[in-house]
């Protein structure tokens, strides 16, 4: 089964893929491999213009939607 989720607030659209690839530089960005990465939850805060997202269960981090 293929899935796409999109989350429309204000004129914004957002697509699953894209946060995911966001959060994905953020784990980078912080010295960390791809391949580290086992598991990702993340946390759309639309009316703060956020996104929060907890990596491995244990490592925290954040993106703005814009």
């Amino acid at each position: 089964m293929k899935s796409t989720l999109y989350v429309e607030y204000q004129e914004k659209q957002l697509v699953e893929k894209d946060l995911i690839a966001k959060a994905k530089k953020v784990w980078t960005g912080s010295g960390k491999k791809v391949s580290e990465l086992t598991s990702l939850q993340l946390y759309v805060k639309p009316e703060e213009n956020m996104v929060y997202c907890v990596f491995n269960e244990d490592n925290h981090g954040e993106f703005t939607l814009d």
